[in-house]
């Protein structure tokens, strides 16, 4: 075999390759395109229910949990402390 038909055969097989690569792939876009649409079409997502804004959300901007502003400050006094 010379080196030109050796050439020609690698390029065949390259072409073989790659256009069965592609036609792979072609396909695989199709199957899953037709998937979808079947599992849209059968099992579509439930519409969800409008959230309503819990009750304790209606307290007052400027109120803080006392006992929340004395668990910060103990935090913040121990952290100084530590820092020297």
């Amino acid at each position: 075999m010379g080196s030109s038909e050796l050439l020609e055969e690698g390029f065949e097989l390259m072409l073989l390759g790659m256009g069965s690569v592609f036609i792979f792939l072609i396909v695989l876009v199709f199957i899953t395109t037709i998937m979808s649409r079947l599992l849209t079409r059968f099992f579509p997502e439930p519409v969800a229910a409008p959230k309503v804004a819990p009750k304790s959300a209606a307290v007052a901007v400027g109120s803080v949990d006392p006992e929340l502003v004395a668990a910060i400050g103990a935090a913040i006094k121990q952290h100084r402390a530590r820092r020297g």
